[in-house]
C-alpha cells in the first residue's frame, strides 16, 4: 500500500484536514497553518483556471509579452480568469529596498529620466489606455553604475508625478542626477546635482527598448492595448518587481 500526503499547493505544507465536499462531491481539504494566505483547495479542480501552477503561468506570460487572450488560448482558460488573477491584490513596491537596505550613506550617481508610455514622440506609434487621449507614463531611475532599476511611477505626464518619484528617491541620498531636457527635472533639481544630455541616459534608453520588447501592451506598432490603467500599472509593476528588484510577485 502507498500513502501519498496531501501537502497545501500555496505552502507545500502537511498539516491539511478533510474540510467537507465540493458541489461536485469533491473532497475540499484546509491548510491550517498559521501562516498560509490559503483557506481551502480540491486536489483535482475539474476547471484548469483554478490550479495553482496555472496561475503561476498567468503572471509568467503577461509579463512577458503575453496578452488577456493570447494567455487564455494558450492555457485554455476563459479571459475573465486571466483577469482575475492579476487583479490580485500582490502589495507590488515602488522602490528597490533590496538595494537600499545594501546602500551606505555615501554619494550615489543616478540617471533619472521619464519615459513616454503612449504619444509622447509619436502620437499615432505610442502607447495608451483605453484611448489615445488617455495617455500613461512611466517615470523611473536606475543606478548609474549597475543599472539597477531604484524606483518607478506610473502617472501622468505632469510634475507632480516627477515629484513623488523624486520623495521615493530621497532615501538613496542621490548626489548626482542625468536625465534629458524634460523641463519638470530643471524646475525641481538644483543645477548642482543635475546634469541634461544624453550621453550619460544611454542605460535606461535601453531599459525601455526592454520594457517595450517584453511587455505586449507597450509594443508600438500593435493593436495590443490596455483598457484599463489598473491593469495597466499592474503588469508593468509585476515586471519591474520581479525582474528588477528580484521580488516574487
Amino acid at each position: 500500500m502507498v500513502l501519498e500526503p496531501v501537502l497545501c499547493p500555496d505552502c507545500g505544507s502537511n498539516n491539511v484536514v478533510k474540510h467537507g465536499r465540493s458541489e461536485e462531491s469533491k473532497q475540499r481539504y484546509k491548510c491550517r497553518n498559521s501562516e498560509c494566505a490559503r483557506s481551502t483547495f480540491i486536489r483535482d479542480y475539474a476547471y484548469r483556471g483554478y490550479l495553482p501552477e496555472v496561475k503561476q503561468q498567468i503572471v509568467d506570460m503577461a509579463v512577458n509579452g503575453s496578452g488577456i487572450r493570447d494567455t487564455a488560448r494558450v492555457l485554455k482558460i476563459s479571459p475573465t480568469t486571466v483577469i482575475e488573477e492579476l487583479k490580485k491584490d500582490r502589495h507590488l513596491k515602488a522602490v528597490n529596498e533590496a538595494r537600499l537596505a545594501q546602500l551606505e550613506p555615501t554619494q550615489t550617481i543616478v540617471k533619472l529620466c521619464q519615459w513616454e508610455d503612449v504619444e509622447a514622440e509619436v502620437d499615432e506609434m505610442g502607447r495608451f489606455v483605453h484611448s489615445k487621449q488617455q495617455q500613461r507614463w512611466l517615470w523611473h531611475a536606475i543606478d548609474h553604475a549597475t543599472g539597477e532599476v531604484l524606483a518607478y511611477v506610473l502617472s501622468n505626464h505632469q510634475d507632480t508625478a516627477f515629484l513623488e518619484l523624486k520623495s521615493l528617491l530621497e532615501p538613496f541620498g542621490i548626489m548626482q542626477f542625468y536625465t534629458d531636457g524634460w523641463g519638470a527635472y530643471e524646475r525641481h533639481l538644483e543645477p548642482a546635482f543635475h546634469t541634461v544630455g544624453k550621453h550619460n541616459t544611454q542605460t535606461i534608453e535601453r531599459k525601455h527598448l526592454t520594457l517595450r520588447t517584453r511587455i505586449k501592451r507597450l509594443a508600438r506598432k500593435t493593436i495590443c492595448f490596455s483598457k484599463s490603467i489598473w491593469l495597466h500599472d499592474v503588469v508593468i509593476g509585476l515586471f519591474i518587481n520581479r525582474y528588477e528588484f528580484g521580488l516574487l510577485v
